[in-house]
């Protein structure tokens, strides 16, 4: 079975980088310019630097032609997904399409596989998601990540064909959890960052987490995802690491909020969009989610990381 990576950015091309240990793997980017770069210089400077690209891959800027392998890994920013699937509906129907981000639609509220579903109801969807940094899997350090997909037997499969030597996946039926786990630990993690941009210290940051997962089950839950998911490499598992690195750009730009830093613009960072998302998800169901609320403020200028936690601490008392 073939396989392509649509996105040229550093996860993309670190997934392709792992994969080529299997076999031909074929990268594609929207510029035909960075195409070439890559092809010349066998590099992804721009987006991966250091990280020599094995002969197996193949750049291209061609998504006709990448889109004739079986597999496709959609490596692109979540709200950038619908408007691939979109503009390529006639290529992308046919192969099946694994979504690898993780976040929610601002204008809808859906996570990636609900936005595949919705785009191209025919094409087999799937989502790899879990805790997992580009530079770790490009230069062959143990990964392991979540295969969530409906189709049970289109999972096993997949399963077997994305595995490489460094990268271990765990397969679930449970896309709802999967989708809610990526999506809202990027809400904590820029929580976690602002605590300890603002020097709160790391016994807050230990509380936010600790609450964080529980507002994350609390809409997961709610909306029929399975405690054991969240409880996994999709949720808890990437909680822990995007709330305690700074190779997280979420985090990142929670600590530029806590030191009054500016962040820079040109970086995606997903829990962003996805905060905003989900707290107006969260207020049509009537959930509780106090720490969203709280970050949606920060990054609308509304509050301060001190006012924020203070916020936080002058909540009523109530069992655990």
């Amino acid at each position: 079975m073939s396989v392509a990576v649509l996105g040229a950015g550093a996860f993309g091309t670190a997934l392709a980088v792992s994969l080529a240990g299997r076999g031909p793997v074929t990268l594609w980017m929207r510029s035909g310019e960075m195409a070439a770069r890559i092809a010349e210089t066998g590099e992804n400077a721009d987006r991966l630097p250091g990280v020599a690209l094995p002969d197996a891959i193949t750049p291209t800027a061609d998504l006709s032609h990448a889109a004739t392998c079986d597999t496709l890994l959609l490596a692109v920013p979540m709200q950038q997904l619908r408007g691939l699937l979109q503009d390529h509906s006639r290529s992308l129907t046919g192969p099946a399409l694994v979504a690898c981000c993780k976040g929610i639609e601002l204008d809808t509220g859906l996570g990636p596989v609900a936005v595949m579903a919705e785009a191209l109801p025919d094409a087999p969807a799937a989502l790899l998601t879990g805790p997992s940094f580009a530079d770790d899997i490009a230069r062959g350090l143990p990964t392991a990540l979540t295969l969530a997909c409906a189709d049970a037997d289109l999972a096993a499969r997949l399963q077997e064909q994305l595995t490489t030597a460094n990268l271990r996946l765990y397969r679930t039926t449970d896309t709802t959890g999967a989708e809610l786990g990526g999506a809202l630990k990027n809400v904590m993690a820029i929580a976690c960052g602002a605590v300890m941009g603002a020097g709160l210290g790391a016994s807050a940051r230990a509380a936010l987490m600790t609450r964080g997962y529980a507002e994350m089950q609390r809409m997961a839950l709610t909306l029929g995802a399975r405690p054991e998911t969240l409880a996994g490499l999709s949720g808890f598992g990437d909680l822990t690491l995007t709330c305690t690195s700074d190779l997280s750009r979420n985090y990142r730009l929670g600590l530029s909020l806590g030191r009054g830093e500016e962040f820079d613009p040109s970086v995606t960072v997903e829990g962003a969009a996805t905060a905003r998302a989900v707290a107006v998800k969260a207020h049509g169901m009537a959930l509780d989610m106090p720490i969203t609320d709280c970050v949606v403020a920060m990054l609308d200028g509304r509050a301060t990381v001190h006012e924020a936690m203070t916020n936080l601490l002058a909540r009523p008392l109530k069992e655990e």
